[in-house]
């Protein structure tokens, strides 16, 4: 019972870390965009000279720019969004309030220790016997956030201040206070007890960190000193965490933490992989190429072959497998997949097509998709951003210039898709393997049929076992995650029938249907049909 609900509390986190994500994707497309039509090598000098042109270009990357040097306060208010049982915008109000208190609590422990913005500059801690490699090393841990001189703890810290918060709000939400002093119970005592916990946090955490600090350094030099390998393994385990849900949280590791990489510049560290990368769009020249290159092998670049190339040649695959009397209805499921992959790298509507039924297929693929990360890092790539789609591939590759190598992903895509459609075919032939339009008789016996958005919501409601066995819906890119209370009442074969591509049991009240990109849409017509007014 235990694990399940640590399983169902992981699962919920990963659904808090699409909040930031989704607005950082969309952020890093304007940066990319921006940065492209300020490169003369692009543009051409006669545009790059245009004063009123370019002062909007450059009001829209300091606007990016803002959203990415608050990150770790947005993953402190998703955390506390994500995970709230109820009374989310207080929830979310009180996390604001944490993580000031919280780096309050840590930069009044420093300064107790000496240690301020003053006296961490690398020439005060040279003029005190250090040497200039030490004196930057330490003073790179040190940081202004949201004007209070703190650690660079980078996302991290705002996720244990979003967690932290939203402990104390889901057990204190609803506590009744005495009569005298009733008007402080229930939520608003949530921020009032954030005020007392936080800055005592703040100091623990200034106590402990620079040991937290010397261990992800640690892991990251691991995987830096891997090289190649570093990369295929993300690659690699990525793709395999999919079904779970999970490789959100190891993509944000390598995008907001040391284990992406470290670049120190005017003695400020900056931590991540995506960090590093958004930082040269926001200030182009800052950092070498090859530093660029160092972040980069563990973003977009990794999976533009396989999403731009290998998924459609899967796709194709999947429909000449498919039986004749199916192939229509399979024609439509895999060009709407192909299509969302192949432009935005949105990769689950295709991926739920086989991996829940084929272990050879997954694997299969999961190896390829740890080859690219490892081939694109062996050819230096330099192509940022998170998704891997054709909008990556020309933002951040075509875009960018020669300097990003971006052929070589075009060049391994179309390797790719041959690779995948003659593999992907050949295992499901060989092994029999039920992909869309193979289904055994009995999920043959009904067709899937058009429905009308309340009439599908209506569907939906029934196969989670109804309103009464729902006790929470939402959604992330692809997946409507639902909390039910009873895991028996949900039934599979309902769920599939409104246009799911597949059903996922990640506890024993935790289930996830994968819809594709429509399913804010589809989450937004459930809760309109359940009376949810969040």
């Amino acid at each position: 019972m235990l694990m399940n609900d640590l399983s169902s509390k992981v699962h919920g986190f990963g659904k808090a870390l699409m909040m930031p994500i989704s607005v950082i994707a969309a952020a890093g497309i304007f940066l990319g965009v921006a940065a492209a039509m300020q490169n003369p090598a692009v543009t051409g000098d006669a545009f790059a000279s245009l004063k009123y042109p370019q002062l909007v270009i450059g009001f829209i990357r300091q606007v990016a720019g803002a959203l990415f040097a608050n990150l770790p306060l947005f993953f402190a208010v998703a955390s506390a969004i994500g995970l709230a049982k109820a009374e989310k915008p207080t929830a979310a109000f009180a996390a604001v309030i944490g993580f000031i208190a919280m780096h309050v609590g840590v930069s009044a422990s420093l300064a107790a220790q000496n240690l301020t913005a003053a006296t961490t500059t690398v020439p005060a801690l040279i003029a005190k016997g250090m040497t200039p490699t030490a004196a930057q090393m330490l003073s790179a841990q040190f940081t202004p956030m949201l004007g209070i001189f703190t650690f660079n703890m980078s996302v991290l810290g705002g996720v244990i201040a979003g967690l932290t918060v939203v402990a104390l709000h889901n057990r204190f939400y609803t506590i009744v206070l005495p009569t005298a002093v009733s008007f402080f119970g229930g939520r608003r005592f949530v921020p009032i007890i954030t005020v007392v916990v936080l800055p005592l946090l703040g100091v623990v955490l200034s106590l402990i960190w620079p040991t937290i600090g010397a261990a992800i350094a640690w892991v990251g030099n691991l995987i830096g000193q891997s090289g190649q390998y570093g990369a295929f393994l993300l690659g690699f385990f990525e793709r395999l965490l999919i079904p779970t849900g999970l490789h959100h949280i190891l993509n944000e590791t390598v995008r907001f933490t040391p284990i992406g990489g470290m670049v120190t510049v005017d003695n400020h560290a900056i931590v991540g992989a995506l960090n590093i990368f958004n930082t040269t769009l926001t200030h182009p020249g800052l950092l070498s190429d090859e530093q660029v290159r160092e972040s980069t092998r563990f973003l977009a670049q990794g999976k533009i072959p396989v999403m731009m190339f290998g998924l459609p040649g899967a796709a194709l695959a999947m429909y000449h497998c498919a039986r004749p009397e199916h192939k229509k209805r399979v024609k439509a499921l895999m060009m709407a997949g192909a299509l969302a992959s192949f432009t935005t790298g949105i990769t689950e509507p295709l991926e739920f097509c086989f991996v829940f039924v084929s272990p050879v297929l997954y694997l299969f693929h999961a190896v390829l998709c740890g080859l690219s990360f490892m081939l694109m890092d062996v050819f230096h790539l330099m192509i940022g951003n998170v998704q891997g789609g054709a909008i990556d591939l020309v933002v951040f590759g075509v875009l960018g210039g020669s300097k990003t190598h971006w052929w070589y992903a075009v060049l391994l895509g179309l390797i790719y898709f041959p690779v995948y459609y003659f593999g992907f075919r050949l295992i499901i032939t060989r092994l029999r393997v039920e992909t869309p339009g193979r289904e055994t008789q009995e999920e043959e016996a009904t067709e899937r049929k058009p429905l009308l958005a309340n009439e599908r919501a209506e569907n939906i409601i029934t196969g989670l076992g109804g309103q009464q066995n729902i006790a929470d819906v939402d959604c992330c890119f692809t997946r409507l995650r639902v909390r039910v209370k009873d895991m028996k009442q949900v039934i599979d074969r309902t769920l599939m029938l409104t246009g799911a591509s597949g059903v996922k049991r990640v506890s024993d009240n935790d289930v996830q249907v994968i819809y594709g990109p429509q399913v804010e849409k589809i989450a937004q017509d459930v809760k309109v049909t359940l009376g949810v007014t969040t």
